[in-house]
């Protein structure tokens, strides 16, 4: 018979329902406080428990499988018992535990994460830059945004014009939306309207892919605008990784820059924004000068962080109307001549819904475009249509297989590896390889099990090596692999991907080549690298940030809670002509009809009225 809530704990650590670190803080908590309370031990559980499973904080108040475990959770006077421990204090108390008004407890960090980070977004999205030229940003907008359809809102150019007015946007659209093209085009202007000489501009994704991407597009799109040459050479082209722009010190969790010493920076484009944690966005923010511009571009219905938090969709929930205020509508009104519909009330109460702008149009999935039609049926909740557009065989670009045990192993999937790789395994100068790269991937809801991402590299490896595309060994040529820690000394960081090919250089001696600043790469010898994995085949979750011509997306053929709604809309518009979709229909289904919930009091912290009083670290 279990006696004391110790027990208890390591009852449920057995079962599975919490890690030995669960237990181990939730003890040194009760130890901390000096009373024994089984209260105080479970909260600690519960919170670190949650922290781990990628929440922010964990909320008492709702019902929640977890909180089940423990018998007086949610009785009167928990909370009551929880702040009188000296461990658990009140929203601004230098506590180990925060609880709030509403129920939600924090680990100190995670609270004072979020109290930064809501800070440092709410004062600018409050502030309006003054400084811009009005008839001048006009002029640039109607150059850089001619209407192509009178009479229809051009999104693209209310981003823009945001973006101009605003010290805080975000950028919110699904693939193919334009949001790359409109950031060229914000930068022209801020440019032309700042003077190139004296504007510092940041470049950043989470992912060394995502920055690789993102200076691309740039390149791509500024040769294009119809600007000054002087404004177009002025355009940055060179990206970084979000940790590389903060300067890691390496041991140690901190960077260079921080609230202490902020960046040499005016205006910062965050791609990819709905991948980045909560620390390391709170972080970011904290970095930034006071009087500084920031623009978040993401996708908010994708995948949110493998760490904590869902920063995007919190802050795009927090400014949820679609409607303007009174005063930012008649901004919008002279500007670009169109007119939005608005609310009456001006000042913070609409700040949040004046900084988050929604692209809709996507200028890749247009017309008869089953990979369109599905990831809008997917994003939202509607299985049944989504399941009948895929498999229903009415487009050329998306279908469906029923997925059954030994499919892994028959004619279609040596077929598809076939057809997917070996152009690119024929392939042996990095430039060339490095496009190839993307014209085929597999994708995988899970990691482990038969249907998952090591069981199905491993059969792709098989397939190759029987085919005599690839030779006997752990390295050959055309391995292409993905980091999967960061190593500072190196430049390689998560998610950098490479491959490896003969050196010219060292007389066809394996080496490792990665994508370089400038379109140049860089190669290790292969016992150099940091950890990596093989990538034929990829988890949804690690493709975020890259997209490829072509996509197999294998589910599992039983149900888990790993496999989400996000992540179905995210596999699905990683592809950029074809997705062929291999798995169970009633899993399928699951899925779709099961959306990422984060615990969060983000979007409470960034509404008017929110006091967070962050006390220093």
């Amino acid at each position: 018979m279990i006696t004391t809530i110790g027990e208890h704990l390591k009852e449920l650590q057995q079962a599975g329902t919490l890690s030995s670190l669960d237990v181990h803080f939730a003890l040194f908590m009760e130890r901390l406080s000096g009373l024994p309370s089984q209260e105080l031990a479970a909260a600690a559980a519960l919170v670190s428990a949650s922290t781990r499973e990628g929440h922010i904080c964990v909320d008492l108040s709702a019902p929640k499988d977890l909180l089940t475990a423990f018998s007086f959770a949610g009785q009167k006077g928990w909370w009551k018992k929880l702040r009188e421990s000296g461990v658990v204090g009140f929203p601004g108390e230098d506590k180990p535990l925060v609880l709030d008004e509403g129920g939600r407890l924090y680990l100190f960090r995670y609270w004072v994460y979020q109290a930064k980070l809501a800070d440092g977004i709410r004062s600018r999205a409050r502030e309006r830059d003054r400084s811009l030229d009005r008839t001048l940003l006009k002029q640039g907008l109607s150059r850089l945004f001619p209407a192509e359809n009178p009479g229809a809102v051009d999104w693209q150019k209310v981003a823009a014009l945001t973006a101009l007015i605003q010290r805080f946007t975000v950028i919110s659209g699904g693939p193919g939306t334009g949001k790359t093209t409109t950031v060229a085009k914000i930068l022209a202007l801020f440019l032309e309207g700042k003077g190139p000489e004296a504007s510092r501009i940041g470049l950043v994704s989470p992912t060394g892919k995502g920055a690789s991407r993102l200076e691309e597009a740039i390149r791509n799109v500024k040769g294009t605008l119809d600007c000054e040459e002087r404004i177009r050479k002025a355009i940055p082209e060179e990206a970084s990784t979000i940790h590389r722009l903060l300067g890691t010190i390496p041991g140690s969790p901190y960077f260079r820059y921080n609230e202490a010493n902020r960046l040499p920076l005016d205006a910062l484009i965050v791609d990819e924004a709905s991948m980045v944690d909560l620390p390391l966005m709170s972080k970011l923010v904290q970095a930034m000068p006071v009087q500084s511009r920031l623009v978040l571009l993401g996708d908010k219905d994708q995948l949110a962080s493998v760490e904590a938090g869902a920063i995007l969709a919190d802050i795009c929930d927090a400014g949820e109307s679609l409607s303007f205020s009174r005063g930012f509508s008649e901004e919008v009104r002279f500007l670009s001549g169109y007119d939005m519909e608005s609310r009456g009330e001006n000042g913070e109460a609409s700040s949040m819904r004046d900084s988050i702008v929604y692209l809709t149009t996507s200028y890749r999935f247009r017309g008869e475009s089953g990979i369109g039609e599905a990831s809008r049926a997917v994003k939202e909740g509607e299985g049944d249509r989504a399941l009948s557009i895929i498999a229903r065989g009415g487009y050329r670009d998306i279908a469906w297989r029923d997925i059954r045990p030994v499919s892994l192993r028959d004619r279609s999937l040596r077929e598809a590896v076939l057809r997917g790789f070996a152009a690119f395994l024929k392939t042996r100068e990095p430039s060339e390889a490095f496009a190839k790269m993307d014209d085929f991937r597999i994708l995988c809801g899970l990691r482990e099990g038969p249907y998952g991402v090591n069981a199905v590299n491993a059969m792709v490896e098989k397939i190759l090596r029987e085919e005599g595309l690839i030779r006997d060994g752990e390295w050959y040529a055309g391995r292409p692999v993905m980091i999967t820690r960061n190593d500072y000394n190196l430049g390689l960081f998560n998610g950098d991907m490479g491959v490896a090919l003969p050196d010219p250089d060292g007389e066809g001696e394996l080496r490792v080549f990665f994508r370089g600043p400038n379109g140049q790469s860089r190669k290790f010898h292969p016992l150099r690298i940091p950890e990596h994995e093989v990538m034929y085949a990829l988890t949804v979750h690690k493709s975020q940030g890259s997209e490829f011509d072509q996509v197999l997306l294998i589910l599992p053929e039983r149900d888990s809670p790993v496999l989400t709604r996000e992540l179905i809309y995210t596999g699905l518009t990683r592809a950029r002509e074809r997705v062929d979709l291999w798995g169970n229909q009633e899993v399928f289904m699951s899925a779709v009809a099961r959306p990422t919930v984060r615990a969060s009091g983000l979007k409470d912290a960034l509404l008017p009225g929110s006091v967070q009083n962050p006390p220093d670290p």
